[in-house]
């Protein structure tokens, strides 16, 4: 099922011929508006009359995540705080947070995307979900309720968290579909072994995981543990939340919303573009957002793109599974390395749990050094000094083969690493840089 098959399926020159006469619409939309953009367009001397085409969207500038910390909170908002409908905050370390204001428009658009999602990931009308993402601040839940009613799911609204009723509801209720952070899907597979809940019988039959990257490994370690299909769907609080793009049961690469969400690939160095099938960085300019505009926002997410018309039937571009993070990728003795690799050496290896955390430190000599701290499943725990050391150095030289620097592995007991309800936390950084 295709929910909406005008949008979905559009050709690539009625695509860009819709997204060239929004991106004029947005231009013109935020040039009226006092503030942020309008200063920037106004000194780059770009206007409405400067865009004819989508191909012009390059004259534009790009927007980061400080541009939007320093007009917190509201000075992003093209309405005044009286026409906002909802506002959700993202999570942040240091300095403000980002405020992301959506107007009714944006609610029924991200009710819209979200639907399209559902679809493209199998769900049907009267199918029943269970949404384990957090409600509040955080996009995730409320993002999945409202596209779970626009298309007609019965909704069991779970947040995340009290993981033994959630799995005491899964029996009881038997909903389809599962929605929540991958790494959470993982944690309550091993509470249901706990409380001798059978996967096999009790089991969804559709996950649809978002809000932290994973890998193909994590996907077959969820399918196993549980006997589902695990959907990837992306997204971000700052364009919208989840709906920004889902995957179809061919899982070849996410669809994007693309008549409404304008993706681009970039070298994140020279900001140039690149070919589609080349990782880079995703940006993004969300066409018809009104509470809220951005302009080719800068995500940090690291991509490639894929333009040929899918299997399914949707001709919307796809973006790969995400493979890191510009702003996650740690630096080693000047080797970049994404948390995604290590995961993807270490599910291949037999024994090992999905758990693991990156400890990166600078010794007294200057050297970086990384230690991969990994669990053990119960039946490959052992007491034999001996035999961890070669498991460890095993795991060690596979990650180098990858990586190509060095590691050291710590291999510890089966749940000793601490584990989330929400998005996981894989790297500490002891470095002082």
């Amino acid at each position: 099922m295709i929910f909406n098959e005008q949008a979905e399926c559009l050709s690539r020159s009625g695509l860009g011929e819709l997204q060239g006469k929004r991106l004029k619409e947005l231009v013109g939309r935020v040039s009226a508006c006092p503030g942020f953009y309008r200063e920037k367009l106004a000194a780059s001397g770009i206007s409405t009359g400067s865009i004819s085409s989508i191909e012009d969207i390059r004259k534009l500038p790009f927007t980061s995540k400080d541009d939007l910390r320093e007009q917190y909170p509201f000075k992003m908002f093209s309405k005044k705080i009286g026409q906002i409908r909802e506002l959700h905050v993202t999570s942040g370390t240091t300095g403000n947070p980002i405020v992301v204001g959506y107007s009714q428009e944006d609610i029924d658009l991200w009710a819209e995307v979200i639907a399209r999602s559902l679809c493209c990931a199998g769900a049907l009308p009267g199918d029943m979900i269970q949404v384990a993402y957090g409600y509040g601040l955080f996009t995730g839940g409320l993002g999945l309720h409202y596209g779970s009613l626009k298309l007609g799911l019965t909704v069991i609204p779970c947040s995340s968290g009290q993981t033994k009723r959630q799995l005491k509801i899964l029996h009881d209720f038997k909903p389809r579909i599962l929605a929540c952070t991958p790494s959470y899907a993982l944690y309550m597979a091993e509470t249901a072994r706990e409380m001798g809940i059978s996967a096999a019988e009790d089991g969804w039959e559709i996950g649809i995981f978002g809000a932290e990257p994973w890998s193909q490994a994590m996907r077959k370690e969820i399918e196993q543990r549980w006997g589902m299909s695990a959907i990837d769907i992306y997204g971000l609080s700052e364009i919208i939340g989840p709906g920004v793009a889902c995957e179809c049961h061919y899982k070849k690469g996410l669809h994007i919303a693309a008549d409404v969400f304008y993706p681009e690939v970039i070298d994140p160095k020279t900001l140039q573009p690149l070919a589609p099938g080349y990782p880079g960085e995703l940006v993004l300019t969300p066409l018809t957002k009104t509470g809220m505009p951005l302009l080719r926002y800068r995500t940090r997410d690291i991509v490639s793109i894929d333009y040929s018309v899918c299997k399914c039937g949707r001709s919307s571009p796809r973006i790969s599974k995400v493979l890191g993070r510009t702003d996650d990728m740690i630096v080693v003795r000047g080797i970049n390395i994404f948390p995604s690799q290590i995961e993807e050496v270490l599910l291949a290896i037999e024994g090992t749990e999905p758990h693991y955390q990156l400890v990166v430190d600078r010794g007294r000599n200057g050297l970086d050094s990384l230690e991969v701290l990994v669990e053990l499943k119960d039946s490959f725990f052992s007491d034999e000094i001996k035999y961890l050391q070669n498991f460890e150095n095993r795991i060690a030289k596979e990650i180098e083969s990858v990586l190509s620097v060095g590691v050291k592995v710590r291999l510890v007991e089966p749940k000793s690493i601490q584990r989330s309800e929400g998005k996981s936390k894989r790297i500490i950084d002891k470095r002082n840089i």
